[in-house]
C-alpha cells in the first residue's frame, strides 16, 4: 500500500505568512521556514511581532479566507486522491489551515495548534510533536506503507529523506543545492509524473 505525504504551504496553498506580511505592511512577518529552519524560534518571533502590532487571529483568518489554494492545486489533489491515499503534513496550525482545507475538499491534515486569549490575540502555539513530518513518515513506514513525500522547503527535507521517495516541488535554489539527492519538480504536471515514477519504483 502506497501513501503520498504532501507539505501544504508552497505546495498546495501560498505561504500564509508572506501574504499576511504584504497585507499588513510588516515585512518581518514574511520570514518562513525557508529563512529560519528552526520552527520553534520562528513561531516565537512571529508571536512577538503580532503582539507588538496588536494583530490577532481574526486578522490573520480574514487574510487566509481570501487567499485560496494555488492555481491548479485542487485539480492536482483531486486526481492524486483517486489513485493514492494522501495525507497533508504541515507546520501550519489548524486555525490557519481550515478555510483552505475546505477549498481543497478537506484532505487529511496533520499540523499544530494555536492558542488565543479571549480577545483573539495569539498567546501561544502547541507543536503536536517535534519534527512531526519526519516522525509521521516513520510511523507510516512502521505500518507497512510505502511513502512518497513532496515538499518545497528546508523543513521538508527530513520528511523527504525518511520517505521511500522524496520529491522537491518548486524549491528555492539553496535547497536544491544542499539536497541534490531529491528530484526537483516545478509544476503539478512534473510533480505528478515524478510521483508516478516513484510509485512504480518503490
Amino acid at each position: 500500500m502506497q501513501l503520498v505525504c504532501l507539505d501544504l504551504e508552497g505546495v498546495l496553498v501560498p505561504e500564509i505568512w508572506i501574504e499576511f506580511a504584504k497585507r499588513t505592511g510588516i515585512p518581518a512577518l514574511s520570514r518562513t521556514t525557508r529563512d529560519e529552519p528552526d520552527y520553534d524560534k520562528l513561531m516565537k518571533f512571529r508571536l512577538d511581532l503580532l503582539k507588538q502590532h496588536s494583530l490577532g487571529l481574526p486578522d490573520i483568518q480574514k487574510v487566509i479566507a481570501d487567499m485560496g489554494p494555488m492555481a491548479g492545486a485542487k485539480d492536482f489533489l483531486d486526481a492524486l486522491r483517486r489513485d493514492f491515499q494522501v495525507i497533508i503534513l504541515s507546520d501550519t496550525c489548524y486555525e490557519f489551515a481550515m478555510p483552505l482545507m475546505a477549498q481543497l475538499g478537506m484532505p487529511a491534515l496533520f499540523c499544530h495548534k494555536l492558542e488565543a486569549d479571549a480577545n483573539g490575540f495569539l498567546v501561544n502555539y502547541h507543536l503536536r510533536m517535534p519534527n512531526q513530518k519526519k516522525e509521521a513518515v516513520q510511523r507510516f513506514r512502521e505500518l507497512q506503507f510505502k511513502v512518497i513525500a513532496a515538499g518545497d522547503s528546508y523543513n521538508d527535507t527530513a520528511m523527504l529523506g525518511e520517505a521511500h521517495a522524496g520529491i522537491l516541488f518548486h524549491p528555492p535554489q539553496n535547497v536544491i543545492d544542499e539536497f541534490p539527492q531529491f528530484p526537483v519538480t516545478m509544476n503539478y504536471t512534473e510533480l505528478r509524473a515524478e510521483i508516478n515514477r516513484a510509485s512504480s519504483r518503490i
